[in-house]
């Protein structure tokens, strides 16, 4: 809409300046559609759990057109949509239980999966479940393997863009600060490194983006998060030079 600049309001009243209602769809997205729609969701090789009530994780598959390469189902799971459908008695008593439960599913029906992030929808910030506790205990019990709790509760701001922030602080604190020795001494770095940051290859803009850094000389290892994998994730860190896309969604 438009509005007259008033002397002494800095917003000229735009009405839409203000915090998404919890539970009410709107354009501008949450902090849960920031983190699971955007940055972790296009990380091809692992498993996006929508951890709360169906219809967030409903509303985010499927929406954007984050290309990847794999064959889904098997070694890939972008496309695929996986929730642990709380009901009213999960609100109540908790979700704990019902995570356990389904990342045993998911390792058994997914043996292939690289790692697991619990993306938070509103209920569990405010129950209180421990996905953290979760997440290290499974971990341990599967030969610590990557399980990333990301606490992306949708009222936790005003648009999707602190979903943004939140997530990449989890891959600061879940991935690098966790990565194993062993796993960086496999990676062979190069003086022509390269990162590829804040490009989620919608329609595949970072397919195209690589091919020219490629053909200029230089090393693409990682790409955040279009067709990007954990394996990219845990090699940034040696890159010599990030190439930054999108500033508003990777800080």
């Amino acid at each position: 809409h438009l509005s007259v600049h008033e002397a002494g309001k800095s917003d000229c009243g735009v009405k839409s300046n203000i915090k998404s209602i919890p539970g009410v769809m709107t354009i501008r997205g949450c902090a849960y559609a920031g983190s699971k729609g955007v940055v972790w969701g296009p990380i091809k090789d692992m498993i996006h759990i929508s951890h709360g009530p169906v219809g967030c994780g409903q509303y985010s598959w499927g929406s954007r057109r984050n290309y990847y390469v794999g064959t889904t189902g098997i070694d890939t799971f972008v496309t695929l949509q996986f929730t642990s459908d709380f009901q009213e008695k999960d609100i109540v008593f908790g979700g704990d239980k019902k995570l356990t439960k389904l990342i045993d599913e998911l390792q058994e029906l997914f043996p292939l999966n690289r790692g697991i992030t619990i993306q938070s929808e509103c209920p569990i910030g405010l129950i209180g479940d421990d996905i953290e506790a979760v997440s290290r205990e499974k971990s341990k019990e599967y030969g610590g393997k990557t399980i990333v709790p990301v606490r992306c509760e949708g009222f936790r701001g005003v648009s999707q863009s602190l979903g943004h922030h939140i997530a990449n602080d989890a891959v600061r604190d879940w991935i690098f600060d966790k990565s194993a020795p062993e796993a960086s001494s496999k990676f062979e770095p190069t003086p022509y490194d390269v990162a590829i940051i804040g490009d989620y290859n919608i329609g595949g803009d970072a397919w195209s983006s690589r091919i020219l850094l490629e053909e200029m000389g230089l090393r693409v290892i990682a790409q955040w998060s279009g067709d990007g994998s954990l394996a990219e994730l845990e090699a940034t860190p040696k890159a010599k030079l990030n190439i930054l896309h999108c500033y508003r969604s990777m800080n």
